[in-house]
């Protein structure tokens, strides 16, 4: 994507009711206003709050919010030229339930207040595959520890990947810590029984994936 698009669509973005965009020093050293209000502020209602990390293009985003018209969806991602594409979609097509927020995910407990999440969606992250980025894998201990102080007692995480080695590291790991796995899937399209909210949205790289007959996996699980 050239430079002059990119400024377009920040420019674009800061023009949407639906997009929120808090420096990390808002966020780190000051009390974020939506912390804590995000359904009184923003979607003016207390339906359940899921998140989706590493939106992208918001495409997920968008398609829960259209499946779920009774839950309230915010994509999150640092990249604000991708989530553009979402955004703009939310606002063409009037689904108020779906926002976006531009932060790094290791800040996502200072957006955040303490349970006032529902569900958590993880799809598609970076496997950060070397060894010396294991800090920055979504699933390790440290994002799990971030994503239970917003998440309620109850609340749910979902990780749907394409890398075998995300699926194991993260299994292996919820085992080892004694987290409680609720459901788990090496191949979502091909099994039985897999959950519809699972196979029935699809991103754009995902329909790639599926056209190299590449595995879907899926881990449906809660922090302990």
């Amino acid at each position: 994507m050239g430079s002059k698009n990119k400024l377009k669509r920040f420019k674009e973005n800061e023009t949407f009711g639906n997009v929120v965009q808090p420096t990390r020093d808002q966020l780190v050293n000051s009390d974020f206003d939506l912390k804590g209000n995000w359904n009184q502020k923003i979607f003016k209602n207390n339906h359940p709050l899921v998140l989706e990390l590493g939106c992208g293009k918001g495409e997920y985003t968008i398609g829960l919010a259209k499946k779920y018209p009774n839950k309230n969806f915010i994509g999150i991602d640092i990249k604000g030229a991708r989530f553009w594409r979402g955004a703009k979609t939310a606002v063409e097509d009037g689904i108020d339930n779906a926002a976006f927020l531009r932060t790094q995910i290791e800040l996502i407990d200072f957006a955040f207040a303490k349970h006032e999440v529902d569900e958590i969606w993880i799809t598609f992250p970076d496997p950060q595959i070397k060894y010396k980025r294991t800090k920055h894998r979504m699933t390790n201990t440290q994002f799990l520890q971030r994503y239970k102080k917003i998440l309620k007692p109850e609340g749910v995480i979902h990780l749907k990947t394409d890398s075998e080695f995300m699926h194991g590291y993260t299994l292996g790991l919820l085992h080892g810590e004694g987290h409680e796995v609720l459901y788990a899937n090496h191949n979502v399209y091909k099994q039985d029984g897999s959950p519809e909210e699972v196979t029935s949205i699809q991103t754009f790289y995902e329909s790639q994936y599926l056209e190299k007959n590449k595995a879907i996996t899926y881990i449906r699980f809660k922090i302990k």
